[in-house]
């Protein structure tokens, strides 16, 4: 099993310098037609890019946008330090209309000194001779050769993108071969996401080593137990006090998308306490969307009151909030006094294996002939669907491509009969599947 990392690459920029409009001409149509999932609200906040078959996620790090000049400076430096912390590229992104200001040339010294790859970028260069010397300006910055672009009419992309890639390592086919699962421990802040880590780490007075982290205060740490090894993501890092709610939230989003991208399974912690609410649905969509295994930790359940209905009403809560994730293992803890803590080792391994699990195509063809058999396909203006084949394409998560007659005709509940038929058989628990419908003739 090998693991290809996407890489996270951030964009830093005062307000209105184009940094939405960049983003859309990046994300083109893609973004418009990826299906909503209930209980997820669509933040542009990141999206997944492609250029020249290499992929990665780009970010925007754009909090509120304030009037002052000197809480812009502040915001800025926010911005850059959750850039610096979270990206493996950084994209500065000035204005050539407004010209070099005071806060480009501080955040400059800031991204300069963090030592990450760093791409100059002006923006709004609509009319490239007429406006070529507003771009010499920013020469004065000292950082490399400023990229002139113009989101706007998409001109300059290409080589900004070329530039962009240039720092990713060489991707020799050869993913990583470290097969130690992945899991990151995301949630809202304070819903105990450390306690739960630290706890995890006292019983294992065996940490391997701490690899030195992505973000500057949330480490990846590897532990021993029962002799396998793991490596928990901790999004914890929220140290700072926000004043502003919604500051607070964007960050804890780049943090989650960054630290998702690097796991196999995501482990939600929810505040028994608090209850399910609509910000966890967002945080788990997060993961949903990226195809990764699923664990929700319920922790705080020792300062639950309990009768013999508790935990059904909790977990209703949780299915009906989280109605897009069904196959999310569920567990009630305590990380203060370690109650089922030490079950969570035996889920993570669950999910891991099932997120990884093959099955052979016969088999698969048989479980859909008699679904087929069972429940028949739908029709349409006299016309019947035919499914064909199916055969498992790939696996993290297992993603399964169906042979049909006529694409159209194939509607997202058959599918979902077929997922649940499949799950019936194969259980999958903890693990999303992914399905591709391909058309061809009937002959």
């Amino acid at each position: 099993m090998s693991r290809k990392n996407k890489p996270v690459v951030a964009v830093v920029g005062r307000p209105n310098v184009g940094k939405s409009t960049f983003f859309n001409a990046l994300a083109g149509a893609r973004l418009s037609i990826v299906k909503d999932t209930p209980g997820i609200t669509r933040d542009r906040l990141y999206t997944d890019v492609e250029w020249l078959g290499r992929q990665f996620t780009l970010i925007d790090t754009g909090g509120i946008e304030p009037d002052s000049k000197d809480v812009i400076l502040s915001q800025m430096r926010e911005q850059a330090q959750i850039a610096i912390d979270t990206a493996d590229v950084i994209i500065f992104m000035t204005d050539a209309k407004q010209g070099l200001t005071d806060a480009d040339s501080k955040v400059a010294d800031m991204l300069r000194r963090s030592r990450k790859p760093l791409i100059l970028t002006v923006n709004k260069v609509d009319n490239y001779e007429k406006q070529m010397p507003d771009v010499y300006e920013f020469y004065n910055l000292g950082l490399d050769e400023p990229y002139p672009i113009s989101s706007a009419e998409k001109q300059g992309l290409g080589d900004l993108l070329d530039k962009v890639i240039s720092y990713f390592p060489e991707d020799t086919g050869e993913a990583e071969e470290d097969d130690t699962p992945r899991i990151a421990i995301i949630g809202k802040p304070n819903v105990g996401k450390s306690s739960i880590i630290n706890k995890l780490l006292g019983e294992n007075r065996l940490i391997v080593s701490d690899i030195a982290g992505t973000t500057r205060d949330a480490v990846d740490t590897r532990v021993k137990h029962n002799g396998k090894e793991y490596v928990f993501i901790d999004t914890a890092g929220l140290r700072r006090k926000s004043k502003i709610k919604e500051e607070l939230e964007k960050y804890m989003i780049v943090r989650t998308v960054s630290a998702v991208e690097r796991c196999d399974v995501a482990a939600l912690v929810i505040d028994a306490e608090e209850g399910v609410t609509e910000q966890d649905a967002k945080i788990a969509g997060i993961a949903h969307e990226r195809g990764k295994g699923m664990i929700i930790v319920v922790n705080k359940w020792d300062l639950i009151e309990k009768d013999n209905k508790t935990m059904k009403e909790f977990t209703e809560k949780l299915d009906n909030i989280l109605a897009f994730m069904p196959y999310a293992e569920k567990m009630f803890v305590s990380a203060k006094t370690g109650q089922r803590l030490i079950k969570l080792y035996e889920t993570i391994d669950a999910v891991v294996e099932n997120h990884a699990m093959r099955v052979q195509t016969g088999v698969l063809n048989e479980i859909m002939a008699e679904a087929v058999a069972m429940q028949q396909p739908p029709t349409d203006k006299g016309k019947r669907l035919k499914l064909f084949y199916i055969t498992q394409a790939s696996v993290k998560p297992p993603t399964f491509v169906i042979f049909v007659n006529d694409k159209e005709l194939m509607h997202f509940s058959y599918t979902r009969y077929i997922e649940n038929k499949i799950r019936e058989a194969f259980g999958f628990a903890g693990t999303p599947l992914k399905f591709i419908i391909r058309q061809r003739d009937e002959d």
